[in-house]
């Protein structure tokens, strides 16, 4: 495995990025994955290893590089409310903007089949794959949001109201025990998903709570909802991104 901490460069300034790949055997398909909210951290890099050991290069962006290159949240009352403001600066718009910065870094690497990206999100950036995905949808070939929050609200740009502009293979995961995304919400996000006639796959976790698949989740973590996760996750990759485009 190759591994690189590089800078990307956006319309915004320098985004600093966990970028890695097999050291052999290229062109290899492309993995965008966008952080939760937490941060870009040693778990999520690991994570990043595990989708790159099957044959993938992944784009591993800090998401919040216009306030912090470094942040990671500090699990006490002052850390969750500083989590919620780096969050807060965030926007579908500027995430649309970066994906377009991933994009063309993407382009630049020889080791990456350009004409096979797929993307993968947790939590707060469940919107952001499908932002991804709406606004690129002649390069993205699958998005996987896995028990993403906010995926339906009253925004114009919320996902479900973009969903029309989706063309890619799509993957949800719920956990059943979620604050963020609760059933009504899931609801309305999958009605969404069949008005627009996606092709998409959405399940429940049963017994799962939101944040079932970060291991260092204490109380969270849930081992066989992870690995299947994983297995889901292998799939749509595999459908859409082994095949080299025609």
């Amino acid at each position: 495995m190759i591994e690189h901490h590089l800078d990307i460069a956006t319309p915004d300034g320098a985004m600093n990025t966990f970028y890695v790949h097999p050291d052999e055997g290229g062109p290899f398909p492309a993995v965008l994955f966008y952080m939760d909210a937490p941060g870009k951290r040693e778990e999520l890099h690991d994570m990043a290893r595990r989708i790159a050991s099957v044959g993938y290069a992944v784009i591993l962006p800090n998401l919040y590089y216009r306030r912090e290159r470094d942040f990671v949240m500090v699990r006490d009352e002052a850390g969750m409310k500083r989590m919620f403001d780096m969050m807060g600066h965030l926007s579908n718009a500027l995430i649309a903007r970066d994906t377009g910065a991933l994009l063309a870094f993407a382009d630049s690497r020889p080791e990456i089949d350009h004409a096979r990206i797929g993307a993968v999100g947790y939590c707060m950036s469940g919107p952001f794959v499908v932002t991804a995905a709406a606004s690129y949808p002649e390069r993205i070939a699958c998005i996987a949001a896995i028990y993403g929050a906010r995926m339906v609200t009253d925004e114009p740009d919320s996902p479900h109201r973009v969903l029309d502009r989706v063309r890619c293979d799509s993957y949800y995961a719920c956990a059943e025990i979620d604050t963020w995304a609760p059933p009504e919400t899931v609801a309305t996000l999958e009605a969404a998903l069949k008005a627009a006639g996606c092709r998409y796959r959405l399940e429940w976790y049963p017994g799962a709570h939101h944040g079932f698949a970060f291991p260092q989740r204490a109380g969270i973590y849930d081992k066989p909802s992870a690995e299947r996760h994983w297995q889901r996750l292998f799939t749509l990759f595999e459908r859409n991104l082994r095949q080299p485009a025609r």
